[in-house]
């Protein structure tokens, strides 16, 4: 009795984390969408990126609560996916005598770790190119209000080539991890109904064609200035 509550309690708990796994990335999801219309404006219409910019790094609700929550937003994610995956892990070792990985689930199931822990460390990195620039440049140096910086900030940074090499590998690797997780965030949340194959076709659409609209943004401004 007491170990068919034990288990029904560790299923539940692993429902639980799913699901909040599933809502922090399809939170993270929608902001990359918004992240991606942002920075596309770089390519097309530079003082529209300008303007935009300006807003998102002086708009107090963007930096004071919004902000925080996107942190906040990874920070669950990633917690999770470790959790989870350790769990899964140790399921594994107490289900099966020998786990064959590739005839229970597929490469990039097995593989959400790994592709997360890269997206992780490439976060890191857009931190340190961006956001705390932005902190430095405003709260600790001090500077006025510049609205017509960003665009100019953003293609510098594309410059040297290994950043922009580390920026498209690392997409690359997004766009696997997306694949798999966009569309499992729908699973996990117990939304299979008749909606089900076209909610799995834009997820694809989705997950190759974001990455890859940053992808583009990169290239350009990396060769665009080669070409000045």
């Amino acid at each position: 009795m007491l170990n068919k509550q034990l288990m029904s309690g560790l299923i539940k708990s692993s429902i639980a984390r799913k699901v909040i796994m599933a809502l922090s990335g399809l939170f993270l999801v929608f902001f990359l969408g918004q992240h991606f219309v942002i920075n596309v404006t770089s390519v097309i219409a530079p003082d529209t990126f300008n303007s935009w910019s300006h807003f998102m790094g002086y708009n107090p609700i963007v930096q004071y609560i919004l902000q925080p929550i996107l942190i906040a937003g990874v920070i669950v994610h990633f917690v999770m996916g470790i959790v989870l995956e350790l769990q899964n892990r140790g399921a594994r070792g107490v289900k099966y005598a020998k786990y064959k990985g590739s005839a229970n689930a597929s490469w990039l199931s097995r593989n959400m770790i790994i592709t997360g822990l890269v997206v992780l460390a490439f976060l890191g990195l857009h931190f340190y190119d961006f956001w705390i620039h932005e902190m430095t440049y405003k709260y600790i140096e001090s500077n006025p209000e510049d609205p017509t910086r960003y665009y100019a900030e953003t293609v510098h940074k594309f410059e040297p080539f290994w950043r922009t090499v580390i920026y498209v590998v690392s997409f690359v690797l997004l766009a696997l991890h997306l694949l798999h997780g966009f569309a499992s965030s729908f699973q996990s949340m117990g939304l299979n109904n008749k909606y089900t194959p076209a909610i799995k076709m834009f997820t694809k659409i989705y997950a190759i064609g974001i990455p890859l609209g940053f992808i583009f943004i990169a290239l350009y401004h990396h060769f665009n200035q080669l070409t000045h």
